[in-house]
């Protein structure tokens, strides 16, 4: 099943401002969420370019919500309480693109 997380930075001007803690953190985020990918478990992330502030978005193919709880716990961001990450199922009606074949 298909879930989206949705992460929230902890201001609207982070992605401008972040501290060099706060950096740090964000490149473990992105070496995280590479690693999923890696590992055919994230489907994409990114940030959203909102132009009332950027935020966050994965789609991840998980077993179950117990699951995407984990894949949370683990994150970087989550554990530093850097903003906040929210899951949400995916309707089973998601339309995903098959995967490319390899050349």
């Amino acid at each position: 099943m298909l879930y989206a997380f949705k992460l929230t930075s902890p201001r609207p001007t982070f992605a401008q401002d972040m501290s060099d803690a706060e950096r740090k953190v964000m490149i473990d985020h992105v070496a995280y969420w590479t690693r999923l990918m890696e590992k055919g478990i994230a489907v994409v992330f990114g940030p959203v370019l909102d132009p009332k502030g950027a935020w966050g978005l994965a789609v991840v193919e998980a077993q179950n919500e117990e699951e995407t709880r984990t894949i949370r716990a683990n994150d970087p961001v989550f554990k530093a309480k850097l903003g906040t990450v929210e899951i949400h199922p995916m309707s089973p009606r998601s339309i995903v693109r098959p995967k490319p074949a390899r050349a």
